[in-house]
Formats: structure tokens, sequence, C-alpha cells
């Protein structure tokens, strides 16, 4: 898999296309909108194709149970409904999720997605700890589902922040969906003292800020985005192989 370089996103390659905060909320009202796709559907989709690009990175049978354990950090937007259903994915795959949840949201579909973690077994931690190494000895690697494009640390409480904090001096992998959590989405501004995720997930195409993206291993989860929608914001990704559904870049 390719490794993509620090560099202003548009000088981003040919065949690729990263889309603004503006055009990524308008292809999402398409989806909604035009085509009637339901929130939770998008959501569902998003969260088992971030599952499936952890197991292309970190694949089962691993030599040691700690790599089955996997961290979901999770926090009150989208990010973190897409988040839970990627844990929960992540069990039914075999791995061993553990969510921290420390915000958690009255929207009904955050309940309902909690729910079913809960009842599949799925332990939510009650405090992050703040010994970095104890996360390091107890996990695998994590997953970023904190932040979303558009949604600034403050606006989502002490207890996610702080939680951002602790995921920056992490040793293990991390990878995030859609953008890593605190990157501004068109700049990447942040990315130098913000997390530096190993894997970027990106949610039906690559934001501005994933120009800016210097990790191993950049995948787009986007194989249910319509045709007729590709075009219309000239998306130039890369193949989906077989069934597929998520495309490396």
């Amino acid at each position: 898999m390719s490794t993509t370089a620090c560099r202003d996103p548009a000088e981003a390659p040919e065949e690729q296309r990263f889309l603004s905060t503006e055009e990524a909320a308008a292809l999402e009202r398409e989806l909604l909108e035009d085509y009637r796709f339901g929130r939770q559907q998008l959501v569902e989709l998003c969260g088992h194709a971030s599952a499936v690009a952890v197991t292309k990175v970190f694949p089962l049978p691993a030599p040691s149970r700690k790599q089955r354990t996997v961290l979901v950090v999770c926090g009150p937007e989208q990010n973190g409904a897409v988040g839970l259903v990627c844990a929960r994915h992540l069990r039914v795959f075999e791995y061993e999720p553990t969510i921290f949840y420390p915000t958690r949201s009255l929207d009904p579909l955050h309940r309902d997605l909690t729910t079913q973690c809960e009842k599949m077994d799925i332990p939510f931690l009650s405090y992050l700890p703040a010994e970095v190494q104890l996360i390091n000895d107890a996990y695998g690697l994590v997953v970023d589902a904190v932040l979303g494009p558009g949604v600034e640390p403050r606006e989502v409480g002490g207890p996610c922040t702080r939680a951002l904090a602790t995921l920056k001096l992490l040793s293990i992998p991390l990878v995030s969906l859609d953008i890593p959590s605190g990157w501004d989405a068109e700049t990447g501004g942040d990315s130098e003292d913000g997390l530096r995720p190993d894997v970027l997930v990106s949610l039906a195409a690559p934001k501005r800020c994933a120009g800016r993206f210097s990790g191993r291993h950049h995948f787009v989860a986007g194989r249910f985005v319509p045709d007729d929608v590709r075009r219309k914001f000239a998306l130039r990704l890369p193949g989906y192989t077989g069934t597929d559904c998520v495309a490396a870049l």
C-alpha cells in the first residue's frame, strides 16, 4: 500500500480529488435527500467499512492476544456513531474491542448503537487511564472516532479533549475515521501538533486535509456512493477490488 507524503492538497495526484467541507456536506445531502439514504444506513455502511479497513492492516489470526484488542474512542457527534458501529463489526470479526465514550449523545441513533454494543458484551470504559503506558500495554491499536469534519474539540467538552491529549502520547497504532480528530478539515491545521494516525479511513471520499496525511495506510470507504454522485462531484478514486468496500489510496 502506498504512503502519501506531506504536501499541499492542491498538489494531489491527478487521479485523486479531496473534497472541501462544503462539498462533503453537499454530497451527504445528495445521498440523504435525493437518493433517500437514511442517516442510520450511512452510519452503518461507514462503520462496517471502517472495521474492514482495520482488518486489512491488522489481520487475524494474530500471533498474540494483544493484537486482537482494540480501544475505540467515540465522541458525541456522527463520527462517534460510526465508531460504535465499527466496534460492533470488529467484535463480529473476532477482535476484542473496548469502547471509551465519555460524552454520550442523547440522540436516539447513538442510544440504539450503544445498546447494540452493550448487548454484544462489548465493554465500555468508565474512564481513560491517565498513565499512557497502561493503554499501550492493554491494547493492540486505537480507533479515533472522536471528532468529524467541522467539529471543534471545545464543542464536545472536556472529557473528549482530555482523551485526545492522551491519544497523542500513545505508541501503539492509531486509526482515524474520516479525519484525524482535531485537524481542520480544509487545511489540515494542527496536523503537526495534533493526532498523527498510522491509518486514515476517509468516509465516502477524502477531505482536503487528507492531503497532509503522512501515515502508512490511507483507505477510502465509499463504495456505496452511486456512480452518478461520483461523477457529479468529480471523484477520481481507485477502483474497488472484487466485493471490497474499501480501497487503498
